[in-house]
């Protein structure tokens, strides 16, 4: 297991970095920079719509070349740059193309990262991925957790004022050379992945064709741009959410901390999980529990509930990420892991995020803020319920022999 130090620490800085940048950037937007609801879901769909060419883009590359470390290098270097300029921006068109910019390495970040730490845990059991996998959510964790008051004793230092209740924080736009630090050591970590024969199979010219043909892989796109055209946009604006009902930057932080606590363990144990529930199982579970969370958010901003049912986001996590991208490995040739997992990523996070992000943000500025939970929330309680109509049981294409025993449960 001592190979697979490298590619965790790569998890622990990358989405230490994402942890930096994804829980606060819209309310950056909206109260920092002053941009309209319209405009924070037009900057915030940037990120998706570049991925729908990114994502496929670098998996492909990955595919072909059979350098998948060397296009995770780069992609993190990349993204490292592009999230230390966003400090740069100070208007809605500059900080729309400057996300644009950053959006051609990030996107396709998370999917090249998650290809190759399946390829590296491959043979070592079910529970390897999880293992690997889980030192991003702690690396979330620390980031959320300790920026407000990393950003206060900033403040502190220079002088400034503490803000009042619902006042935009200064020197808010730390968060972007920090996040691009984070993603900067993450890449370095990744230098040190070793080589190993499954990173280096490469696709042939034209084989990404055959997904095309697996009806499996197709419904699966589907499904999950279904999930995120509910469940994505009402998470980059739950900041905004928690601000609408007088919370502070500190409790949009405790939130997370919340969400993220019992993420670790389900992403730990997610391949005990997975050996009890399939692939498919674990994506039924997922978007329901993604649904009763939105639904309680929409029904009872006021109540007790909401900071309870904010536990239920690591279920999420480990039903609809991790279940996606292990009924992907369960279903695509070997060779074609990378374009797969890309693929996957432009539909959900990129297509479906680019509905999502623009529907909740013209609801936010149209009805209120619990409209998009609300919506959001009993869309994917009716999804969830119809996944057994949706996806058959993952299967290796008859093309790969090699059997998959820890990625193909009874779901």
């Amino acid at each position: 297991m001592r190979s697979l130090v490298p590619i965790s620490s790569t998890w622990l800085f990358c989405l230490g970095g994402l942890g930096l940048f994804f829980p606060f950037y819209s309310l950056y937007l909206r109260e920092n920079v002053g941009l309209s609801g319209s405009e924070v879901g037009a900057v915030l769909a940037v990120l998706p719509a570049v991925g729908i060419l990114a994502q496929p883009f670098w998996g492909n590359v990955a595919d072909r070349t059979g350098s998948r470390t060397r296009v995770l290098v780069a992609l993190s270097f990349g993204a490292a740059i592009g999230y230390a300029c966003l400090a740069l921006g100070s208007s809605f068109v500059s900080l729309l193309l400057l996300t644009a910019a950053l959006a051609c390495f990030s996107t396709a970040l998370i999917p090249t990262t998650v290809a190759v730490t399946l390829a590296l845990t491959y043979e070592r059991g079910p529970h390897a991925f999880g293992l690997c996998r889980v030192w991003g959510t702690i690396g979330f964790l620390i980031a959320v957790a300790a920026f407000p008051s990393l950003l206060h004793a900033v403040q502190e230092w220079r002088g400034a004022p503490a803000p009042g209740a619902g006042a935009a924080e200064a020197g808010f736009a730390l968060m972007f050379p920090l996040s691009g630090a984070l993603v900067l050591i993450g890449g370095l970590s990744a230098l040190a992945i070793p080589r190993e024969s499954a990173l280096a199979v490469r696709a042939g010219r034209g084989d990404w064709r055959s997904l095309l043909r697996n009806r499996a892989y197709l419904r699966l796109l589907l499904f999950v741009f279904s999930a995120y055209l509910l469940l994505q946009g009402p998470m980059w604006f739950f900041p905004i959410y928690v601000r609408a009902h007088d919370g502070t930057l500190a409790a949009v932080s405790h939130m997370w901390v919340v969400m993220l606590i019992p993420e670790i363990a389900l992403i730990a144990l997610s391949g005990a999980s997975l050996a009890r529930t399939g692939a498919r199982g674990l994506l039924i579970i997922g978007v329901i529990a993604g649904g009763v969370r939105w639904t309680v958010c929409g029904l009872g901003p006021q109540s007790g509930w909401i900071l309870l049912v904010q536990l239920l986001h690591g279920v999420v996590v480990a039903g609809l990420v991790i279940g996606g991208a292990l009924y992907v490995d369960a279903v695509v040739p070997e060779r074609l892991r990378s374009t797969g997992q890309g693929v996957l990523a432009m539909a959900g996070v990129s297509l479906g995020g680019i509905s999502s992000n623009l529907a909740t943000g013209w609801m936010l500025e149209h009805t209120s803020a619990d409209m998009p939970y609300l919506v959001g929330g009993l869309g994917a309680l009716l999804l969830g319920g119809s996944v057994p109509l949706w996806l058959p049981k993952p299967q290796r294409p008859p093309d790969e022999p090699r059997a998959l025993p820890a990625f193909d449960g009874p779901g």
